[in-house]
């Protein structure tokens, strides 16, 4: 069977629950490899390097995309963003699976890259349940959750352009939902490619 890891790419607006199905998720499946991304801002308290970021200045960043050493990178609020290449190949190569927890700009720019790559937009059940879920959360005032619901229907125009979407009606329904879809990418003609060559070689072997 396939020995290369799948690269799975996680998207879905702000509010929607996405790293929390995500940390579901993963706590089942320990031979997945969350990716740590590069960035220019400062670290806050208590934040790691290496373990919540890659902290690097500007000019050591701007190498990395020189380089191509960034599977997608994307600018916010002055400070940069990127995903290295190289961790996410080598872990790949190894048959782990890795995911990419990122935003729309960077998923889009991964599957022009890696046309291999897994792409899962998290839906919520209804855009009123967002506005809900977000205003429910009693740590930002009204026009900040307004500004977040306007990016967050922007953001769900890019979901037709993903290969499956969830729904996060519950955690544990749309991390089951993510096994499932998982599994099912890992029995496409797609990923096993490989196999079904080694396969194929050894019938025309047989054969002569």
């Amino acid at each position: 069977m396939n020995k290369r890891g799948l690269l799975l790419v996680f998207s879905g607006p702000s509010g929607v629950g996405k790293g929390t199905v995500l940390k579901e998720y993963l706590q089942s499946h320990p031979n997945t490899a969350f990716s740590v991304s590069a960035t220019t801002r400062k670290p806050r308290e208590g934040e790691i390097h290496g373990q919540h970021y890659y902290f690097m200045d500007r000019q050591a960043f701007d190498r990395l995309v020189e380089n191509g050493g960034l599977l997608e990178h994307a600018e916010f609020a002055g400070n940069c963003y990127g995903t290295p290449r190289e961790t996410v190949e080598r872990n790949l190569e190894k048959g782990i699976d890795v995911v990419l927890e990122i935003e729309v700009q960077g998923a889009l720019q991964v599957k022009e890259k890696c046309p291999d790559a897994l792409l899962v937009f998290v839906m919520p059940p209804s855009f009123e349940e967002l506005s809900r879920r977000l205003s429910g959360r009693g740590t930002e005032d009204a026009e900040t959750v307004r500004r977040r619901l306007s990016n967050a229907a922007r953001e769900m125009q890019a979901a037709k352009q993903y290969d499956y979407i969830v729904v996060n009606q519950t955690v544990e329904d749309a991390a089951s939902q993510l096994e499932q879809i998982v599994n099912a990418a890992k029995h496409t003609a797609k990923y096993l490619s490989e196999f079904i060559d080694e396969v194929e070689y050894d019938a025309e072997t047989c054969c002569k």
